[in-house]
């Protein structure tokens, strides 16, 4: 199973959309995947799906269900752990807790990926689903803002020795030129200052749609 990871320093760079669009692309292509919406306390991956499930992620941390009973089946060929929106105890869960939940979903039945889909910023939580992720998909846009932000959690993963492949999307392009000129200076800070494996992935141009 390839556990990939969807993160991005600021909020509103498109990680869920990348989230479940990638899911849906690999589900197309024969491979068994599962999406998880590891936005702790503020889920959304229901609201591009048009989901509103009566049971989710805060219903198994409080032990009213298992796992196995909250997962969506076979949305469009893939399945769906529906995280919690409005639930501030979702947000504090310490970093041990965190660990033992991304424990059980790999027990999960065999998937060929799973994704999550994290929220912004770099939370205990965050930073716990980092650290058990084979890799991390950083989306970032050409905004300064987004740029400073995902360096700062470049840097979080480099001082907790994070070293396996980040790869960088940069999303929301509106020209090539300027997603390589983004992409460039947040590659150059990075090698000058932290020890961190980043690639490029690839660009997702502007769309209104």
């Amino acid at each position: 199973m390839s556990l990939k990871l969807a993160i991005g320093g600021k909020g509103g760079v498109g990680k869920t959309c990348l989230s479940l669009n990638l899911s849906l692309s690999l589900a197309s292509q024969g491979f068994k995947v599962c999406l998880l919406d590891a936005d702790l306390g503020m889920a959304n991956v229901n609201i591009l799906t048009g989901i509103y499930p009566d049971k989710d992620l805060g219903n198994v941390i409080s032990g009213q269900f298992t796992l196995d009973e909250i997962i969506i089946k076979n949305y469009q060929g893939i399945d769906i752990i529906p995280g919690s929106s409005g639930i501030e105890q979702m947000t504090e869960l310490s970093p041990t807790r965190t660990g033992t939940l991304v424990s059980a979903f790999l027990e999960l039945e065999d998937y060929d990926y799973f994704i999550f889909d994290t929220s912004a910023g770099i939370s205990p939580q965050v930073v716990s689903f980092c650290m058990a992720s084979h890799e991390i998909i950083l989306v970032v846009t050409c905004e300064p803002t987004s740029l400073t932000d995902a360096y700062s959690m470049l840097k979080v993963l480099s001082k907790h020795k994070y070293s396996r492949p980040v790869r960088v999307v940069v999303n929301q392009v509106k020209s090539a030129s300027n997603a390589k000129k983004a992409y460039a200076r947040l590659k150059k800070t990075t090698e000058k200052f932290l020890k961190i494996n980043m690639k490029p992935l690839g660009i997702v141009a502007s769309d209104k749609n």
